[in-house]
């Protein structure tokens, strides 16, 4: 596939700044540019890297200012990371798609497939299991019985989705989640524990990505849920009865507690965790490593630490954290000295 720069600019609301039919056929890191390929740049510690690169094209924000003439070709947008995004969309949407039922796929009987699926090699479809129009079921994948998916779900290979479990539609599912497992629930008792039976189910609406080796566990009763449009990284754990709002992202390795309730529109970075029973405001912010152990309303700004707390207050408590070896060395010279002149009063 090959687009001019016109027809790029044009797709993305951008102005051109050199050769309007420069052609571009692949897309490369501005660092590594190379003729044919289109390039971005947002970060502006990238910038020097332009005046050289070998890309035909290169998509910029509109206010950066360069300080000298560059070999290729200029598409000034807005907002460059955003348009470079819709731009991989576009292209990975052209790539063709796998369609039909590989032989040794195993399907119950009553099942339902939608229209042009694809069920790959040693794929397990179970009772009653219904998945929708234009899904991809890769290899190792096991849906047991059933559970629902929608239109246009992708699921990778060797994911598990246990039963009754509910897909909305264009779902995605990374290599080696599992998706409805039970939920942590003991009882203890005088010898050992009682196994609490989970016997509610996980929802993912519509829109949902969900990372590589990512598990949500099914409800006590009642349901999991993953809320439209959420994005979820790798190795992320969802406990039973969690609530993740809608659009809200977790960066690789977060884990949240049960009964956890976190709102809409939250970022979350890598390894927060988020004590159970807590409600988390709309919105909010934390940094990595957190650890949330009291419910927050409404952020106000981004929080981090452990015990979370606002990310200014936390940087500055860490400046004197820094600090405690010498102030302690000054704070037992003080002791001293104070003993040495209540011996000489």
């Amino acid at each position: 596939m090959e687009f001019t720069a016109k027809q790029i600019a044009e797709f993305v609301q951008g102005i051109i700044e050199g050769d309007e039919n420069a052609v571009v056929n692949t897309f490369a890191k501005i660092e590594e540019g190379k003729k044919g390929a289109i390039s971005f740049l947002s970060n502006p510690k990238y910038t020097h890297y332009i005046y050289d690169t070998l890309s035909s094209v290169v998509l910029i924000d509109k206010q950066v200012e360069l300080e000298k003439p560059t070999q290729a070709t200029l598409i000034r947008v807005d907002n460059a990371y955003d348009c470079v995004a819709k731009l991989l969309q576009l292209y990975d949407s052209m790539k063709p798609k796998k369609t039909g039922i590989d032989p040794l796929a195993f399907i119950s009987p009553s099942a339902t497939i939608g229209e042009n699926c694809y069920i790959g090699a040693f794929a397990y479809i179970g009772d009653g299991v219904e998945i929708g129009n234009n899904c991809q079921i890769y290899p190792h994948t096991v849906i047991y019985d059933h559970t629902k998916l929608g239109n246009n779900c992708l699921i990778y290979p060797n994911v598990s989705i246990y039963h009754d479990c509910r897909l909305g539609n264009q779902v995605t599912i990374h290599s080696g989640s599992v998706i409805g497992a039970d939920g942590f629930g003991f009882a203890p008792n005088a010898d050992g524990y009682d196994k609490i039976p989970q016997i509610g189910i996980v929802t993912i609406e519509d829109n949902v990505e969900i990372g590589a080796n990512t598990c949500i566990d099914r409800s006590t009763m009642g349901s999991t849920y993953i809320r439209k449009g959420a994005k979820l990284d790798n190795l992320i754990q969802i406990a039973h009865n969690a609530e993740v709002g809608e659009n809200t992202v977790m960066a690789a390795q977060v884990g949240v507690a049960g009964s956890t309730k976190v709102g809409n529109w939250c970022m979350f970075g890598g390894q927060v965790g988020i004590a159970g029973h807590l409600s988390i405001g709309d919105g909010t912010q934390v940094g990595a490593q957190a650890g949330i152990t009291n419910s927050i309303k409404k952020a106000e700004a981004p929080i981090i630490g452990s015990p979370a707390i606002d990310a200014k207050s936390y940087m500055k408590s860490y400046a004197v954290f820094r600090r405690l070896p010498e102030m302690y060395q000054q704070i037992n010279a003080l002791k001293k000295e104070i003993e040495e002149l209540k011996s000489k009063s």
